[in-house]
């Protein structure tokens, strides 16, 4: 089915075109047409896919552009009403062109086929359904636009002739009575001779020739009537006046004749027109012999008078046989003239033939021109729909694959090649004939389980041979309807998202262990100042909140490197950052260490620091400290090397206190290290020796 939509209003056309209407206006569709035609779009209804297709809508004229052909049914509703007789006597003959032999019009409770019933059969009057009749006469031309000489239809005259339509009926009654007993035969002629209309009783006067019929009055006369009747005809022609001819004698059966009178007279109201003739016999006395006849023709003076009128008639007579050796001549020319004027016209239906023909395709250039104006305006949305569809493809980099319910491929995007090796050629054949190298066994059973189910399915697959982890997502495809056509597979590479995952886990667990670990140290910590304590508490709690600041500034270092790895010289320096870093000389490579050695370190440092502060070089002005490492790089260890000068002289060797034993305890059993302390002249030596922790 197709269906030609149109008008001469292109924002009613486009308004046609969206096929969407609020859900007020289907109070009258059933439901059950609804769900079959339409899709709930929210507020209003859309004409579903399978209808919208049988449509082509078209801006189109019935009167000024060439009408369709071959229609079945031709819906016109509630136009006709707004056209004039002329336009209305223009548009019923085209739709009787476009429809097929047997096509349905359907017009509007308000209109009819006015001047042309003749072209359709009523089969509904109530709902003005028209059926198309075949039309043996030549077709009219089919108009392309308005003329103006169909101005004369229109105007009150038919109101004024109609005005006294009884009384007119009854004149024409008694009229066309006395016409037929008692008005003379008589007939109605052009120009050329032809008659166009007879009376009756005219049978007496003319008679059909042998060979073709015609009309021709001077060929259909009878013996003693033509020479007169062409001689009066001539001379009404001529001075378009009424000529009268007495006497005159017709044959009846070669021994009695009729005398009659001819009577030629213009036919007024026909002189602006094609001028026309009425030629009227009638008739003079009764049909007598021909001697009698003669004998009350009009006697002569004298026998010369008798003699001339004789020798006039024996002219006449031989004038009449030249005429009709003269007609008989005419009458071949004339046959000529009809085998050419048959040729001719021949030639003219072939020419209207051809004529409709060409009509006929131009009108089928004009559906195709519609057609074509329809399918390129989809052709461009379907190209603009097709570019944004391929760089969104393009863009997200996103492995996607469409398959049918047969798993065909209908299409893919550039990068699921790289999971089942596909190039262009590859879209219509079955996804399971190719290999691929996703470890995803339970791939079709999804698929179909997808199907059945009609909800998302999501797959994470394992790490692969190159360490990437894949998230793999069957998707129904739907179509308008709602209908599961297919699947869509998609694979987004989630490595990074795994791995973040598994070191977050790490982090946590890590994370609680350094929390074990630090409040053990710190517990070991607080038994250890217990067992040698000051007996001041003030000062317990300030060597406790030093030590505990110590290992705040190290959990902040590390948590700004994200509990990874901390550096050493930045670990030193952030220790040794409330004493005057300009009596400290640092020096020493980049090393890192990894949490549970920075803390351990930066207490370290601590304590040599604040034991520097109490006893050693930074308790005088003019004391200073050196601080160099190196790593060893055959077996993972760095050397840590203290060194105070022009601290106070020491003398001799004083009593280790708490700091330095818990430095020597410190390197010993939590960083598995070595740890030698010194006591020079010059001050406080002491070198570390402690493993890398990878």
């Amino acid at each position: 089915m197709q269906i030609f939509a149109t008008d001469i209003d292109e924002p009613a056309l486009t308004v046609a075109r969206a096929a969407r209407y609020p859900e007020a206006l289907l109070d009258g569709v059933s439901p059950e047409r609804r769900e079959r035609f339409f899709i709930n779009d929210g507020g209003s209804y859309v004409v579903n896919k399978v209808v919208r297709d049988m449509c082509t809508f078209s801006p189109h004229s019935v009167i000024r552009d060439p009408p369709f052909s071959r229609i079945d049914l031709i819906s016109c509703r509630n136009l006709l009403i707004y056209f004039g007789p002329e336009i209305q006597s223009t548009a019923i003959p085209t739709f009787h062109y476009s429809l097929r032999p047997g096509g349905y019009l359907f017009l509007g409770t308000s209109e009819g086929l006015g001047q042309h019933p003749h072209l359709f059969a009523t089969l509904d009057k109530k709902n003005r359904i028209f059926q198309r009749r075949a039309h043996d006469e030549r077709p009219a031309r089919l108009p392309t636009g308005i003329s103006s000489a169909l101005s004369r239809f229109s105007g009150g005259g038919s109101q004024a002739r109609y005005r006294a339509h009884g009384e007119r009926s009854l004149r024409e009654t008694v009229e066309t009575q006395i016409l037929d007993h008692f008005a003379p035969a008589h007939v109605v002629v052009n120009a050329d001779g032809d008659i166009v209309y007879y009376s009756s009783r005219t049978g007496k006067y003319l008679e059909a020739p042998q060979g073709v019929p015609n009309r021709q009055l001077f060929t259909m006369a009878r013996k003693g009537l033509r020479l007169d009747l062409r001689n009066a005809l001539s001379e009404a022609m001529e001075t378009r006046q009424t000529v009268t001819r007495e006497n005159i004698a017709i044959d009846e059966d070669g021994e009695r004749v009729q005398m009659i009178s001819l009577m030629i007279e213009p036919l007024a109201e026909r002189n602006k027109e094609e001028p026309l003739f009425v030629v009227l016999f009638i008739d003079v006395g009764p049909v007598r012999s021909r001697s009698e006849a003669e004998s009350r023709l009009p006697r002569r003076a004298d026998a010369d008078q008798v003699d001339l009128e004789r020798e006039l008639r024996d002219t006449r007579e031989r004038m009449q046989a030249t005429i009709e050796e003269y007609e008989t001549a005419l009458e071949e020319l004339k046959s000529t003239n009809e085998e050419l004027v048959s040729i001719n016209e021949e030639a003219q239906s072939t020419n209207e033939e051809l004529e409709a023909s060409k009509e006929e395709m131009q009108s089928l250039n004009e559906e195709l021109n519609t057609i074509n104006a329809e399918l390129s305006r989809r052709l461009e949305e379907l190209d603009r729909a097709n570019n944004d569809l391929k760089n969104v493809f393009e863009s997200t980099q996103i492995a996607t694959v469409f398959l049918d319910r047969n798993l065909v491929i209908r299409s893919f995007t550039p990068a699921a090649s790289k999971f089942f090796h596909l190039i262009p050629s590859d879209a219509g054949r079955p996804l399971t004939d190719l290999a691929g190298h996703l470890a995803y066994p339970e791939f079709k059973g999804n698929i179909h389980a997808v199907f059945e189910t009609g909800e998302m399915i999501e797959q994470r697959l394992a790490r692969d041979e190159e360490g990437v982890h894949y998230l793999v997502r069957l998707i129904p495809y739907r179509e308008a309807d709602a209908a599961i056509r297919g699947v869509v597979v998609t694979i987004i590479d989630v490595t990074g998202l795994t791995e973040a995952e598994e070191h977050q886990t790490v982090l946590i667990a890590e994370l609680n262990h350094r929390v074990k670990n630090m409040l053990a140290v710190v517990i070991s910590l607080v038994n250890q100042m217990a067992t040698r304590a000051s007996p001041r508490p003030k000062a317990f709690q300030t060597a406790l909140i030093g030590r505990l600041h110590s290992m705040s500034r190290a959990f902040e270092l590390l948590s700004r490197e994200n509990w990874t790895e901390a550096l050493l010289d930045e670990l030193v320096r952030q220790e040794l950052a409330p004493f005057d870093l300009k009596r400290i000389a640092i020096k020493g490579p980049n090393i890192n260490l990894k949490p549970r050695q920075s803390l351990s370190v930066s207490m370290l440092v601590h304590e040599l620091a604040t034991n520097a502060a109490k006893f050693g070089a930074l308790s005088v002005p003019s004391g200073r400290i050196e601080i160099e490492w190196s790593k060893t790089e055959g077996d993972g260890r760095f050397n840590l090397f203290w060194r105070e000068r022009d601290g106070p002289k020491i003398t001799k060797l004083p009593q280790r206190g708490f700091g330095l034993t818990l430095v020597e305890r410190e390197v010993q059993y939590n960083l598995r290290g070595k740890a030698e302390i010194d006591f020079e002249p010059d001050g406080l030596a002491v070198a570390l020796e402690i493993p890398l922790i990878h």
